[in-house]
């Protein structure tokens, strides 16, 4: 499971970047520069591109930290956030320039390349952040094709222990297609709000929310 750093962590290192400390910049890319890389390279599909928009995420964050509010979730939301959004913003923007030069499909397909890059990324993120009871339980089922009998016997849980994960992670996985479908990325909560991490399994997702 990818662990979030403590609020204060992140408290601390946005004050940090506030005063220009670039060391505070560093130690944010550590952490967070392989989540970031990888929702972009999910969405574009080209190591090149999605290199360009991890630099430019941290060049944002840089530049106006004061964008963060730590007291809206965590950072490592927020940088995911930022990443799909601009990520996604960028594959229209391709798709669109191919349409326009003569590249086949009609509007309604780029719309649906769009939706389902960003789907994927989403549900690529809820997988890596959901706890890691509830993703052991779907990879026994997804990838060795477990029925939750051999899963609870595999992880020696209860059944009906191995019915409660499998159901709350499918519920997890779900809302990345419900956000696809929306058409929003994701990002409830209304402007500037931007959500947690996926808490303990039964509170469900936080959102990613808007970034500026």
């Amino acid at each position: 499971m990818a662990t979030d750093a403590s609020p204060r962590w992140d408290r601390k290192v946005q004050q940090r970047l506030a005063r220009g400390e670039a060391a505070a910049l560093g130690e944010v890319y550590d952490r967070h520069a392989l989540l970031v890389h990888a929702l972009a390279h999910r969405v574009l599909g080209d190591e090149e591109a999605a290199g360009a928009l991890t630099q430019e995420v941290f060049t944002r964050l840089w530049e106006h930290p004061e964008s963060y509010d730590p007291a809206h979730g965590g950072l490592r939301s927020w940088v995911a956030a930022l990443a799909h959004r601009l990520a996604v913003a960028r594959l229209r923007r391709r798709e669109a320039a191919a349409l326009v030069g003569g590249g086949e499909g009609t509007s309604e397909d780029l719309d649906r390349r769009v939706r389902r890059a960003s789907v994927a990324a989403r549900a690529d993120y809820i997988a890596t952040s959901m706890p890691a009871p509830l993703r052991a339980v779907l990879e026994l089922a997804y990838f060795q094709r477990r029925d939750y009998r051999q899963a609870a016997a595999d992880l020696g849980i209860s059944e009906e222990e191995a019915r409660r994960r499998l159901r709350l992670g499918l519920q997890l996985l779900a809302t990345a297609h419900d956000s696809g479908t929306r058409g929003d990325g994701g990002y409830g909560g209304g402007p500037g709000r931007y959500g947690g991490e996926l808490g303990p399994y039964g509170n469900g997702p936080g959102g990613w929310g808007r970034v500026s």
